[in-house]
């Protein structure tokens, strides 16, 4: 079965953007169109869903259990990579078994803002901006015009809104109402 959607997320010298659609669709039919792809996992690290709903969430939800267990076991919060590496080890343990995943890890830790992308094979990408699902292409289009890393929140906000905007008026399968997080910064 087809599935379709947009995510996306980038780093800019403030924090981290992330902006997502929220159509999920089964096939050629439009399931719904008020879906959050954005995950909390704590109030310092968010997750996005692209692939299967239910993959994704689980897999989201058992990684916030596990970085709220570091915290308690450790009295400190998990890094944003620290965070990724445990989500990849987790999903590696199950490639070749058709989970159906592409999440971005970010957020805002020690070393300053954070993301990474975590497939469900387990492979961990670090970088500066990702976007995932099937309207991908129309995003980083957008992305690629506009991005720079003195980016100003208002700005990052605006570029983010705006690649989704593209990417859904593209693609068929991604759409609906663009839901956007303001930026990830750090608290004073």
């Amino acid at each position: 079965m087809n599935h379709g959607t947009t995510t996306l997320a980038f780093k800019f010298q403030q924090g981290v953007i992330v902006a997502v659609d929220s159509r999920a669709t089964a096939g050629s039919y439009v399931d719904s169109t008020r879906v959050n792809k954005v995950i909390e996992i704590n109030p310092y690290l968010l997750g996005t869903m692209s692939g299967c709903a239910a993959d994704c969430m689980y897999w989201e939800r058992l990684l916030a259990k596990e970085c709220r267990l570091y915290y308690l076991r450790n009295g400190e919060r998990i890094s944003v990579s620290a965070a990724s590496k445990l989500l990849s080890n987790m999903v590696f343990q199950y490639r070749g078994m058709n989970l159906s995943m592409g999440s971005m890890i970010c957020g805002w830790d020690k070393k300053g803002p954070g993301l990474y992308y975590v497939r469900e094979d387990g492979t961990r990408l670090s970088g500066s901006m990702f976007s995932t699902g099937s309207g991908n292409c129309y995003a980083y289009g957008v992305m690629d015009s506009g991005y720079r890393p003195d980016l100003s929140p208002e700005e990052a906000y605006e570029l983010g809104r705006k690649a989704i905007v593209y990417a859904t008026h593209r693609d068929s399968y991604s759409g609906g109402v663009v839901n956007s997080k303001r930026p990830v910064l750090p608290h004073p």
